[in-house]
């Protein structure tokens, strides 16, 4: 036995849970806003790896919300609920997914110990490779009727529906089916609209779609496969971007690069920009990098995997692009180191109080490998003309034990037809949903009103 895999065993044993790398100096705090705390990058042999474990919801429990606000199970006994998406008519999708079999992702040992914890956070499970309808027919908040609504998918994640067409984004390829108002089944064969970068690797597998306010243009987001470039430069080629697809012709273009994993896309219904919530990249401590918002420029670079936040260069990527780096957008507003931000949605028309009514909700999956533990929370970032300004606010929290154990993970997040904020927990296999403890509560305005 080597000494380098004495080490990783040493470090890595069970009953230690993984206590190596480095643990953050600065509070997760510190990792928000506009200007984040950029502390100088530590690297270690073995990577910090702190795992929540899965554990599930207690009978009768539930999340905690933020003061005015009130949380209530809109449906549970779910599979793996990564993405929800509410219909006009008042339906909700929600994509019962994982993973797909990714043979060359994460081989050594360092991809055996990280598919080990994956499995103690709950990450583990086969994908259902279904999309669920939900329906709350009498409007008292908690779906009462439940169908497949498609099966057969493969890992898919992002859903958006134009006129009459749904779009299903598959780890593998956008596709299309034809839908009318109040179907709870589609029987139709799906039609490919374009394929996507997927592969033996696929590290990043979930793609998400949204149509721009005119409609004639779908961003499609396709995450890198890798954290930093570590599998060659050349597995990267369409990773990494944001794809602005023709949606007539299905010709598809680069819109934006450098965005390691751009999970959560949104239009802002005031500017009609384009926003995205961002993972960035891990193991160089505690601290770096933060997640970020921004709004995403036409043509834009940001800088992913040879810098971050603009001119910041990471030395473990080679060859050295100080081209490129010179040319990196710095993101709108960071969300703190390692939170795993994914959900995102603009919050027109939720029913809550006024200080909600401008801004985004992003559901922060957690983190896996920072110590103290961040995210494991829904937050709202508020916006003043346009852009991110001021403190996050905590909207939904509790998901952990005092303990440090997981009864849930928020994922993805939407605005559904009454004004509720739907939160898909893939650890306690439900959805959650929040609004005003008024007895009634006016809904914010949409674009339209503003």
């Amino acid at each position: 036995m080597t000494a380098s895999r004495r080490g990783v065993l040493l470090c890595c044993g069970a009953s230690a849970l993984i206590a190596c790398g480095r643990a953050a100096t600065l509070p997760v705090s510190a990792g928000y806003g506009p200007r984040p705390t950029l502390p100088e990058p530590r690297t270690s042999l073995i990577p910090m790896t702190k795992i929540a474990t899965a554990i599930g919801w207690p009978s009768g429990s539930t999340p905690t919300a933020a003061p005015g606000l009130q949380v209530t199970a809109f449906a549970s006994g779910l599979d793996h609920p990564r993405f929800v998406y509410a219909l006009p008519n008042g339906d909700v999708l929600v994509a019962e997914t994982n993973a797909p079999v990714r043979p060359d992702d994460g081989k050594g040992i360092k991809g055996f110990f990280f598919r080990y914890f994956q499995k103690k956070a709950g990450g583990a499970v086969p994908s259902a490779d279904q999309i669920t309808l939900l329906r709350d027919a009498n409007g008292d908040g908690v779906a009462e009727m439940r169908t497949i609504f498609l099966r057969g998918l493969h890992s898919p994640f992002g859903m958006t529906l134009v006129g009459a067409t749904l779009y299903v984004a598959n780890t593998d390829g956008l596709v299309r089916y034809p839908y009318t108002t109040g179907d709870t089944v589609l029987r139709a064969a799906p039609t490919l609209a374009v394929a996507l970068p997927a592969g033996r690797i696929n590290h990043h597998w979930t793609k998400t779609v949204v149509a721009s306010t005119d409609t004639m243009t779908l961003y499609v987001s396709i995450g890198s496969n890798s954290n930093v470039g570590e599998n060659g430069l050349e597995a990267e080629a369409d990773r990494a971007v944001i794809w602005a697809v023709d949606r007539s012709s299905g010709a598809h273009r680069t819109y934006a690069s450098g965005l390691r994993n751009a999970a959560g896309l949104t239009i802002d219904p005031v500017t009609d920009r384009l926003w995205a919530a961002v993972n960035e990249r891990d193991e160089i401590g505690g601290d770096l990098v933060p997640d970020y918002l921004t709004s995403v420029r036409d043509g834009g670079f940001y800088g992913w995997p040879w810098s971050y936040f603009g001119s910041h260069v990471d030395g473990r990527v080679r060859p050295a692009r100080p081209d490129l780096v010179a040319t990196a957008l710095s993101p709108d507003y960071a969300l703190g180191a390692h939170t795993a931000s994914i959900g995102l949605v603009a919050s027109r028309g939720v029913a809550m109080p006024s200080a909600y009514c401008s801004g985004m909700f992003i559901g922060q999956h957690g983190s896996w490998n920072r110590s103290p533990r961040s995210g494991y929370a829904v937050i709202f970032v508020p916006f003043i003309a346009g852009l991110p300004r001021g403190a996050p606010i905590d909207v939904l929290g509790g998901f952990l034990t005092a303990d440090g154990r997981a009864m849930g993970r928020p994922v993805g997040v939407t605005i559904d037809a009454a004004g509720g904020l739907l939160v898909a927990d893939d650890v306690g296999n439900m959805i959650w949903r929040v609004r005003s403890n008024a007895a009634t509560a006016p809904r914010c305005p949409d674009a339209a009103a503003r």
